[in-house]
């Protein structure tokens, strides 16, 4: 039988993808304890970083993941705070009603899974966060909503993440000379092709 948290180190920490140092430079940059994950897939790691979370995938394995002991131990013996891990999971489509309180969540996390960035906007609080890459255009989504304002960038740098509020005017700057609209990128789905570029990119709910 397999063990489920081999999913998520096959998926996630093999393949470099598992981003704890991320999650923990968010929570100490912006003092967040709550984070909803849209395209989640079994990448657990923010349960480990942040005391109430909420993954929403539609992958099969989502629901046997979350549920069994194996992914439960691993939270509670790796979990960097001292609460209990308040942990909500549903095998859906995201963009479907989740049966979770709007602006409840600190944290909107987006990670090559569409534009998380409106579908869980209501569930944002205001002054939340959103960290975003722009792998299907996220990001470029976000820049251009007037809902959120863009406050840093998430960079990888000798096995450390950090987050920088400097020259943020030259994030998002098109190589061709127009930047594409919101109907555009949801068109597309792909990265807008941007002069200087980031990992991932903070911004704030107004």
């Amino acid at each position: 039988m397999t063990n489920q948290i081999d999913i998520y180190n096959k998926y996630f920490v093999e393949n470099g993808f598992e981003r704890l140092g991320l999650f923990e430079e968010i929570r100490n940059q912006y003092s967040i304890q709550s984070a909803l994950y849209l395209g989640s897939f079994v990448h657990i790691t923010p349960a480990l970083v942040f005391p109430k979370t909420a993954f929403i995938d539609s992958d099969r394995r989502v629901r046997k993941f979350f549920d069994s002991p194996e992914v439960k131990e691993f939270v509670h013996k790796n979990k960097q705070y001292k609460e209990e891990p308040n942990i909500f999971a549903s095998q859906q489509n995201y963009e479907k009603p989740i049966a979770i309180e709007q602006e409840s969540f600190d944290l909107l996390v987006s990670q090559y899974a569409g534009f998380v960035s409106q579908a869980g906007k209501k569930l944002l609080k205001p002054g939340g966060y959103l960290v975003a890459n722009n792998s299907h255009g996220d990001a470029s989504m976000a820049f251009l909503d007037a809902d959120y304002e863009f406050i840093g960038v998430a960079n990888h740098s000798k096995g450390k993440w950090r987050i920088s509020d400097k020259s943020l005017d030259d994030y998002f700057v098109p190589k061709k000379d127009k930047h594409p609209s919101e109907e555009e990128v949801r068109a597309s789905m792909k990265g807008v092709g941007y002069t200087k570029v980031a990992a991932n990119y903070v911004f704030v709910k107004s």
